[in-house]
């Protein structure tokens, strides 16, 4: 059987992270490359000249224009935390490698943090995760599908009627040789036309040529300006059906890595945020070893995002 080129990849050992941002001084000089990658420029007047202030907890720089002073880590997902550096580098790290996702519990206990700073810790970078991922649609041929998250409730209602059952899309967009680009994993209200239409003029580009199992709702994607072909599976289930190998593969591997990882977590609130970390992650599978990289540009570009805005995820997410 030859070798998988995903799982054989070499990716960032442990060692090579130490080497590079192993001290505090090299977190923050990756931190600034990322930030100013062409040099400091003050988010209040633009100018480039300036000077370190000396004795601050945090690298400071003050602009020789305006005066204005700003920490390395304002305006980031880091503002606000007193954290060394290398303990969110590690938490990067830690996150970006986990190809089945990393729990905030396993995450507590690598840091040697206490749990509430591990789930903030967590959610942040699965925010940073879900805004890059919202960047990108899918285009040309679009495997669709319906799913769920969760399960029935002593004494609640079974199947699709459950109360503890999050509706949401699974789609691969699939090039001329039949092999997976990107993934969308996306909660919906429902999986109603509504719903559907909104779904795709968000997550599809026009001209996608949409297959899906047949559910009358998915007919809404050619609002977004995309071709709907509908297939009858003729008897057969739809995980059977060659046409939906992809999405059944993908929606197998959601299943391996939220029970693999995660004992539970709120499905209702917080279902986007995992379902984005798990794409993330498979949208940058060959690109394993520059992972933490990136997403420590995603960390940078995302902005702020405290505690009580991260709870409150009907509204955040």
């Amino acid at each position: 059987m030859p070798m998988n080129r995903v799982q054989f990849q070499p990716g960032l050992s442990m060692p090579e992270f130490t080497k590079l941002y192993g001290t505090e001084a090299q977190c923050e000089a990756a931190l600034v490359q990322s930030r100013w990658p062409t040099g400091f420029s003050c988010p209040a007047c633009g100018h480039g000249g300036h000077c370190l202030l000396p004795s601050r907890p945090r690298m400071t720089f003050q602009c020789n224009a305006c005066h204005r002073q700003t920490s390395l880590i304002a305006g980031t997902l880091f503002q606000g935390s007193n954290l060394p550096l290398t303990t969110w580098f590690l938490a990067i790290y830690l996150v970006s490698q986990a190809k089945t996702g990393l729990s905030a519990l396993a995450l507590k206990r690598h840091l040697g943090v206490s749990y509430p700073t591990a789930w903030l810790i967590h959610h942040k970078l699965m925010q940073a995760m879900a805004e890059r991922e919202d960047l990108y649609r899918l285009s040309g041929a679009v495997q669709m599908d319906d799913a769920y998250l969760g399960g029935e409730r002593s004494g609640g209602k079974a199947g699709r009627g459950s109360e503890n059952k999050v509706p949401f899309v699974a789609a691969v967009s699939v090039d001329d040789e039949g092999h997976p680009g990107r993934i969308k994993l996306t909660p919906v209200p429902g999986f109603t036309t509504e719903a559907i239409i909104e779904w795709s003029k968000d997550h599809l580009s026009p001209g996608c040529t949409v297959l899906s199992d047949g559910l009358a709702c998915f007919g809404g994607v050619s609002a977004a300006g995309c071709l709907h072909i509908p297939i009858v599976a003729g008897g057969r289930k739809p995980d059977e059906l060659p046409e939906f190998r992809w999405v059944n593969t993908v929606l197998g591997n959601v299943k391996t890595s939220l029970s693999g990882a995660y004992h539970a977590f709120d499905f209702g609130k917080y279902a986007g945020r995992y379902l984005a970390a798990i794409a993330y992650r498979f949208n940058r599978r060959f690109q394993l070893k520059t992972l933490p990289e990136r997403l420590l540009v995603a960390a940078v570009a995302t902005g702020p995002r405290p505690e009580a805005w991260l709870r409150m995820a009907e509204d955040s997410c």
